[in-house]
């Protein structure tokens, strides 16, 4: 191979690297979940948890929020959801500490701050668990969407809830960022939430 055709040969592949680097720097993050586009302001709220003490959403600002509804006597949906929760804190490791997640009940009648937080522990100790009445509650419920209706059992307290299954992710900045639909896997939270975290 002559000089001139190495030369042209070289030319050819820098900018080959560079158009592929172009494409790498500028295309925009691709979220694993529902993204939010733009993105909105996640509604505020103040609940009590597990532990007696007071959440307020705004006062999360520096770190993201992974935030679900659900309650502790439902049969499969939320557990499955909190095993989630853990396995995505797993995953992020050292990280796992910068990042709230959030779990907001859907049954006030019988999830007291004591079941909640037996229940939670089960899963991970690290999840929050918020609780009050329904008065206190339904705002909340409203603000994100969730659907909520309860199913009579064979006893007064034997009842289920049917409910929304959607996990919000919201960024350090307090804005909603993406949803995703029940059986997200651990792996897809982890990277959104990675993502974040890299952000200012």
């Amino acid at each position: 191979m002559d000089k001139k055709k190495l030369l042209v040969g070289g030319i050819i592949a820098i900018v080959v690297l560079a158009v592929a680097g172009a494409e790498t720097f500028f295309s925009a993050y691709k979220f694993r979940g529902s993204v939010i586009e733009p993105p909105v302001a996640a509604a505020d709220f103040s609940l009590k948890e597990q532990n007696g003490q007071t959440f307020q959403l705004s006062d999360q600002h520096g770190k993201p929020v992974v935030l679900f509804f659900g309650y502790t006597s439902c049969p499969d949906v939320c557990p499955t959801t909190l095993a989630q929760f853990k396995q995505t804190r797993a995953r992020l490791g050292a990280q796992a500490d910068r990042v709230r997640f959030v779990f907001v009940t859907v049954d006030p009648q019988r999830d007291t701050p004591d079941k909640m937080g037996k229940y939670l522990n089960v899963f991970d100790p690290a999840i929050v668990g918020l609780g009050g009445t329904e008065a206190e509650l339904a705002p909340v419920w409203t603000a994100y969407g969730v659907y909520r209706q309860i199913q009579p059992g064979s006893s007064a307290d034997a009842y289920t809830v049917d409910h929304s299954a959607r996990v919000y992710l919201i960024d350090a900045q307090g804005n909603l960022r993406a949803t995703y639909a029940f059986g997200v896997q651990a792996d897809d939270i982890a990277q959104d939430v990675r993502y974040l975290l890299k952000q200012k």
